[in-house]
């Protein structure tokens, strides 16, 4: 079995290499220019000697010298034995004590001969300064060049190795609570690995859980049905026998609430379909024949108005008949007719009429049990089903009051997304 990959051991093995690499380039750097001013050096020095020959060569001949170096050699009873031309008496008499010595801007060399004598030798400091900084040049010209490059080769390693982590958490950030699958990642490091599997795990467990949750609403809303529709009937037969007008009131009221309890349950079970959906229906369906089914449950209250007939659309027809059905109610209840409905196979449109809502309550619409304030019967579920059925089938709601166009109503607009997309 393969040892799995180390996300600490790349980087460790990589950054030492990098750092080894660059101060081995760095150094042969360093050591070519430092060889080339060693060189420059020993010319230097030799050519000094020449000078010093010359310069003899020349006090004695009495022709104007031309080195730099400046010597005077003085007998044991202190006379000049000979001179440069140019040497300054006060520039050696500064220091006659045998060896180095600064003066002004000039190295000074003091040396006893063996007769007593002094023999003095002074050369610029300049050039020792000059020598200083080219060794500086050169020692830093390696670093100033490489280290761009060592930033880039950091910058350009990091990245690679920690790809990894960034698939990670685009995969994660990628989630919601309507994708609990198991992330798709098999090559991770080792330092990784655990934390995919404990997301896993935690997106395992939301899965149980939000199942059983869905579970329950469903055959909640199932079960209650036909209790409701029983309890009602038994109240309508209470209100039709009794004699008594207070007992019939008070039965008239239980009726009422079994009445808007039955759909409350037919949207409980209409949403716990609309979670359970995964993906979408890749298959194309005409679904003008389920728009204008709908339309004619509603007598005349919506007004159907088709851009192109057919309207083939992505998605499954029951999913696309409960989002046009609770959008059309919606717009209806918290409305005045006509509803307008417009189909498209870009987008399914449904506006009505009625006074403006604001951008805070218009944001919250999509949550369950909200109403915005209208004091009209209603389930406050109607928007949440079309939100997330739109969610699961790739499509997107949008909201917009006044509707365009209009000083009041709302318009709402589901979008689908296109077949090859």
């Amino acid at each position: 079995m393969p040892r799995p990959r180390s996300l600490r051991r790349d980087l460790a093995l990589g950054f030492s290499a990098g750092i080894v690499l660059t101060w081995l380039i760095a150094l042969l750097v360093g050591w070519t220019i430092l060889r080339s001013e060693i060189d420059e050096v020993y010319d230097a020095a030799l050519g000094r000697t020449a000078d010093r020959i010359l310069a003899i060569e020349e006090i004695q001949r009495g022709t104007p010298g031309r080195s730099d170096l400046l010597a005077r050699m003085i007998g044991p009873e202190g006379q000049v034995l000979f001179r440069s031309r140019h040497a300054d008496g006060a520039l050696f008499d500064v220091n006659r004590n045998e060896g180095f010595s600064d003066a002004g801007n000039m190295r000074l060399l003091t040396l006893k001969t063996e007769g007593g004598g002094l023999l003095q030798v002074a050369a610029p400091l300049e050039e020792r300064s000059a020598a200083a900084r080219e060794t500086l040049a050169g020692m830093l010209l390696p670093s100033v060049l490489l280290l761009p490059l060592a930033f880039l080769g950091v910058s350009w390693f990091t990245r690679r190795r920690l790809a990894p982590v960034d698939d990670l958490s685009r995969e994660v950030a990628g989630r919601d609570a309507r994708d609990l699958r198991p992330l798709g990642l098999s090559d991770l490091p080792a330092e990784l690995k655990p934390i995919q599997r404990a997301v896993d795990q935690l997106m395992a467990q939301l899965d149980i859980a939000l199942t059983a949750e869905r579970d329950f609403s469903s055959n909640a809303a199932h079960e209650l049905r036909t209790p409701i529709a029983a309890a009602l009937a038994q109240t309508q037969r209470l209100v039709a026998e009794t004699r008594d007008p207070a007992a019939r009131a008070r039965a008239e009221g239980i009726a009422t609430s079994l009445r808007r309890l039955s759909p409350l349950s037919e949207k409980l079970l209409d949403l716990a379909r609309a979670e359970g959906m995964t993906g979408r229906d890749h298959g194309l369906h005409d679904m003008v024949p389920v728009m204008r089914l709908l339309v004619s449950d509603f007598d005349g209250r919506v007004r159907l108005e088709l851009a192109e007939d057919p309207a083939p659309i992505a998605m499954d027809i029951d999913a696309f008949a409960v989002l046009a059905r609770n959008l059309i109610e919606n717009a209806l209840v918290h409305g005045l007719p006509p509803v307008v409905v417009r189909l498209s196979k870009e987008a399914l449109v449904v506006e009505n009429s009625g006074p403006p809502i604001s951008p805070e309550a218009l944001a919250k619409l999509t949550h369950r049990f909200e109403r915005a304030g209208s004091q009209k019967r209603g389930s406050g579920l109607g928007l949440a089903i079309v939100e997330t059925i739109a969610h699961n089938t790739d499509a997107s709601l949008h909201l917009t009051s006044p509707a365009p166009g209009k000083t009041d109503g709302l318009r709402a607009e589901v979008r689908f997304k296109s077949s090859n997309e």
